[in-house]
């Protein structure tokens, strides 16, 4: 290699603060055709994401070339939601530039932290499934795994939330608006995608059936390829999202004849599948529209999975030696049916050939315990979209139904039950678990209720395909990213190696009666809590006592996730300084999350904390002592910034319903103490961190049973607790909505009537273990080692321990390290 390439290598992919500085530079003049004095915040955002990319490159290829060169078997991590967070202070960290950036700009008086503040979230996710995608590929990379994530590249991903008049309003997401430095398209390994038509069916000379697919409609995937990098090594893995595209921009001649709208109409159409995350669904086009999302990019990734595999192995005989899909939940189940298309009809196998490579090579991970959320499709919407699938679907059927009656033939509904096919309705849950070699929970109590309850007959006819494997979350973005401070006291006293083994953290035990560290972890979190207090005042004009206990629920908008809990104590508390003269320890209550477009109770929700907020914290009454906020538009950068300031951490789901829950543990680690109930990952976190310092509340799981086969009344339930009854009775008589004092009695209603997520059962609990959490905040000798217990057992929720369980019981991957070439 000549010296002049050698420099312009360095140039590229050097590390040190002069290179470093003058690749910016370089990207501000010919990325971004700007000055130093004409830049704007963006275009400095804009040319250090390419830098960094840059030096991602360099890895990336190598990375890649290793892969290929080793033939090593990947894993497959099929999502249709990848909620990354923004993504240039986790490369600067992964690559170990943050401190070079932040002083390189420092010198040209640019503030870093105002350069990440134009990265706009990329919404493809709508709450834990997406944000654990993201996890599991950050711990991939950071593990040295070999893996690949595919997705969609939505346009527009999950909506903003506005809050006009207490309701949630949805504005579009366009987080493309500005471009997207991190990615590169890929046109040359663009897919294909069929919808559609009808299939031609014949035997051939040899008298075996044979079928085409004739499709009405071609839509073609176009990838777009983003690096996922690990911390401080070389490997950077490809996270591939799927932009739809029209097969044809639009028909010339009908243009030509004037009738510009129909020259056009197709290519809306085609391209509609990759514009929003979850479209509404509550019509026959949303459905159709969300099972064209969900064929589309399972097709266009088994097919680059095929295509890489043939490049270097004759025949997919040996596929699941090489390769590893795996099922993040029922959104991409049609890739058992698509997977045994390609191999019966396009590679020609005989069908039992065909299965045994599909169920080697697929495994499925259950992320839900409701039965509403075990995807269902009517059968004539896959006919008319997939005729094809739905054969093979059928076939599938056929087949398994035989062998569930071989299993035991004197129950003859047991194939109804477990039928794949049955009145109408293509049953998802049921193609993946058929289909699939492994079957896993996310979470000790989520995997038993599995084998124990919702996937039973399965698990009676396949007691060694269901396992667990508990979730975790990166350390990297939750606890080294969002919390600098906690994170350098950390690594003060037990080293950097934290930051890829958590379990490190142990070494803090000594510590957790030790006043100077206890002394610090508390300066720390009131240091997060002013920051929190003046982020939320200048972007949400919210005002906030760091003073008091901040009490927060920020996840996902949903009945059994029990918002509704957390608003009603607030009514209690305001009831008991407003109308009894108590006095209570200083409380900042904050909920945040997004609920569906179409889900009108959770948005009631919305509405009575926005409601029972605007009269709460108005009243001279309550100040000083309590105040409830509801945070509008949340995602990953809010996140950030709210769960390292938070105390008391709600995960107050009703037992038996969460699956794991990932937050909890993000809370855990930054040090916050958790009130919860005896569900999803609680139970283990209470396991690690002792009793003692958990606050439980609650009926069980099995208690919920029985108290609802003995014959629940919450009505009864209700008026037998005197606080939950004056709870109910200031709703009832409109005291959070003088204009409109009857909109909130429909609430009232469900709660006396329905509650089917047991609010009303568990209230007087949840009260008490308020009450004890309140006292322990002001027991300063209580508090604080409680929360560097917290922090000091959080190592096992790690993703890269769920990985590393992943890759050694599930997909048979190992470690492939990437050795960068000398110059």
């Amino acid at each position: 290699m000549s010296n002049s390439s050698v420099a312009v290598e360095d140039d590229r992919t050097g590390l040190s603060p002069e290179t470093l500085r003058r690749a910016v530079l370089d990207h501000l003049r010919y990325t971004q055709a700007k000055s130093l004095t004409t830049a704007t915040a963006l275009d400095v955002y804009h040319a250090l994401a390419h830098t960094a990319r840059d030096r991602l490159v360099h890895r990336w290829i190598e990375t890649q070339r290793t892969y290929a060169e080793h033939d090593v078997k990947r894993v497959y991590y099929l999502s249709a939601e990848y909620l990354l967070g923004r993504q240039l202070e986790a490369n600067l960290l992964s690559l170990g530039l943050y401190d070079v950036a932040a002083e390189g700009l420092a010198a040209y008086d640019i503030d870093l932290l105002d350069v990440f503040e134009q990265e706009p979230d990329p919404g493809l996710g709508n709450g834990g499934l997406g944000r654990l995608a993201a996890c599991f590929m950050d711990s991939l990379a950071n593990l040295e795994l070999p893996g690949m994530g595919y997705g969609i590249r939505y346009e527009f991903g999950i909506f903003r939330q506005e809050i006009e008049r207490g309701w949630q309003v949805e504005q579009p997401d366009e987080w493309l608006r500005n471009g997207n430095p991190w990615e590169i398209s890929r046109p040359e390994y663009t897919v294909p995608v069929r919808f559609g038509g009808y299939v031609e069916q014949w035997v051939d000379a040899d008298g075996r059936f044979q079928a085409e697919w004739i499709p009405e409609e071609v839509v073609l995937g176009v990838p777009y390829d983003t690096p996922v990098a690990g911390f401080r090594n070389n490997t950077v893995n490809t996270l591939r999202l799927w932009a739809a595209r029209a097969s044809e921009e639009f028909d010339l001649q009908v243009f030509n004849d004037g009738d510009y709208r129909r020259a056009v109409e197709q290519k809306a159409l085609s391209e509609s599948i990759s514009k929003v995350l979850y479209p509404k669904d509550t019509t026959p086009e949303g459905k159709a529209l969300r099972l064209r999302q969900q064929y589309f990019f399972v097709a266009c990734s088994l097919h680059d999975l095929i295509r890489r595999h043939k490049a270097r192995h004759k025949t997919l005989e040996g596929l699941a030696d090489k390769a590893a899909v795996q099922l993040n939940d029922t959104h991409p189940a049609i890739a058992v049916a698509e997977l045994m298309r390609l191999l019966v009809d396009r590679e020609k196998l005989e069908w039992d050939d065909a299965w045994r490579i599909t169920r080697a090579t697929i495994a499925y991970t259950n992320h839900t315990l409701l039965p509403e959320a075990l995807e269902t499709w009517p059968e004539d919407l896959i006919a008319e979209l997939l005729p094809r699938h739905l054969q093979i679907i059928r076939e599938i059927d056929r087949r398994f139904r035989r062998e569930v009656h071989v299993f035991d033939p004197s129950d003859h509904a047991r194939p109804h039950r477990m039928g794949i096919v049955e009145q109408g309705q293509v049953r998802m849950a049921h193609l993946s678990v058929a289909g699939s070699h492994t079957v896993n929970g996310v979470a000790e109590l989520h995997s038993q209720l599995l084998k124990d309850r919702v996937l039973r007959e399965f698990a009676e006819i396949w007691p060694d395909r269901f396992t667990n494997v508990t979730n975790g979350v990166t350390p990297r973005r939750w606890l080294l990213q969002c919390n600098r401070p906690l994170s350098d006291a950390i690594t003060t006293r037990v080293g950097r190696a934290w930051v890829t083994d958590l379990t490190q953290l142990t070494q803090l035990e000594p510590l957790v009666d030790d006043s100077g560290f206890l002394a610090e972890i508390r300066d720390i979190k009131h240091g997060n809590k002013r920051r929190l207090e003046g982020w939320l005042k200048q972007h949400c004009d919210i005002a906030l006592d760091p003073a008091a206990i901040f009490d927060v629920q920020i996840k996902r908008i949903h009945e059994y996730k029990r918002q509704l809990l957390c608003v009603l104590h607030a009514v209690h508390l305001y009831n008991r300084i407003k109308f009894h003269g108590e006095t209570i320890v200083p409380r900042a209550i904050m909920l945040g999350g997004k609920a569906a477009p179409g889900y009108t109770r959770a948005k009631q929700i919305i509405k009575l904390v926005s409601d029972v907020s605007a009269i709460l914290n108005a009243d001279p009454a309550t100040r000083g002592q309590l105040s409830l906020h509801f945070l509008p538009n949340y995602n990953v950068s809010m996140s950030e910034k709210v769960i390292p300031a938070t105390d008391l951490s709600e995960q107050i789901s009703m037992a038996g319903k969460e699956a794991s829950g990932t937050g909890n543990m993000k809370f855990q680690m930054n040090g916050a103490l958790t009130i919860g109930t005896l569900d999803g990952a609680n139970i283990e976190i209470r396991e690690e961190v002792g009793p003692e310092n958990f606050f439980l509340f609650g009926l069980d799981a099995a208690e919920v049973r029985a108290r609802r086969a003995a014959g629940y009344d919450p009505g009864v339930t209700a008026d037998g607790s005197e606080a939950l009854s004056e709870v109910l009775a200031l709703l009832d008589d409109g005291c959070f909505e003088p204009d409109r004092p009857t909109l909130h009695r429909e609430l009232v209603r469900y709660l006396r009537h329905d509650d089917p997520f047991m609010v009303c059962a568990d209230f007087d609990d949840y009260l008490r273990a308020q009450r004890e959490a309140a006292g322990a905040f002001v027991d300063e000798a209580r508090w604080w080692p409680m929360v560097a217990r917290n922090i000091a057992r959080a190592g096992k929720f790690s993703s890269d321990r769920t990985i590393q369980d992943y890759a050694s019981r599930i997909w048979g991957i190992e470690p492939c390290t990437t050795v960068m070439p000398k110059s």
